[in-house]
């Protein structure tokens, strides 16, 4: 039977995309200068969280000298800070800092993960990546059987969704959008949440505030029938 730790395997083994290949193991031997001393991950890297996660985060891709480096989803650069200190105000994650794999983060009702599992180069993965690596995120949906709430994180994160939950037409992306799934027979009801993602670029220019994020996720904890924290 599939479960969350095979894929995982799964995931760091992979090696289908050529480009995306030679770049994760570029950027692992070059380094950059503030982590020097410091071995990079430089695989794939799986999805992170609770498996009994009601709220499913979908980001875009590995940052070369975050994700890449540690090995954890969204761990390691400003954008992970970013979006787990607004976890950490919801009350999805345990604290708010997520510098290492072993700084002892955890996440309650919650799960990250990401369209594509290798750091693109200037953060772009191809249609062609992206297709190759959706088998991944469809079998972690699979087994994340009480998922009812997904948080895309940006357009790249919501197009994935949309594709994967079966979702047409799609609407417009706009933040905070929410998008109801129609039930499937699955007697819960599910729903889409928008984002803009939280990248440097649409932080530090104030696109993406902390009260914005945190509005999001505090209404996946209301979507998500989860008491309010």
């Amino acid at each position: 039977m599939d479960s969350l730790s095979s894929v995982a395997q799964a995931i760091s083994e992979c090696r289908q995309c050529e480009r995306l290949v030679q770049w994760r193991e570029k950027v692992s031997l070059e380094k950059r200068a503030a982590f020097v001393d410091d071995e990079y991950w430089g695989r794939g890297v799986p999805g992170f969280g609770d498996s009994s996660a009601k709220v499913i985060v979908i980001g875009l891709a590995p940052a070369a000298h975050g994700a890449n480096r540690t090995g954890r989803v969204f761990t390691g650069d400003r954008s992970g800070d970013f979006l787990f200190a607004s976890m950490h105000r919801t009350g999805f994650a345990n604290q708010s800092l997520a510098r290492r794999i072993d700084d002892g983060l955890q996440l309650s009702d919650a799960y990250v993960t990401a369209a594509v599992r290798c750091a693109p180069p200037a953060n772009k993965p191809t249609t062609v990546e992206r297709d190759t690596c959706r088998p991944f995120i469809e079998r972690e949906l699979l087994l994340l059987t009480e998922a009812t709430v997904f948080v895309a994180l940006g357009q790249f994160g919501y197009q994935v969704a949309c594709s994967i939950l079966g979702v047409r037409p799609r609407p417009r992306f706009g933040h905070g959008v929410v998008v109801p799934l129609e039930d499937e027979g699955i007697c819960l009801k599910r729903h889409i949440i928008c984002s803009f993602h939280p990248s440097q670029q649409n932080t530090f220019t104030g696109r993406l505030t902390e009260e914005m994020l945190d509005d999001v996720f505090i209404r996946a904890r209301e979507l998500g029938g989860l008491e309010p924290f």
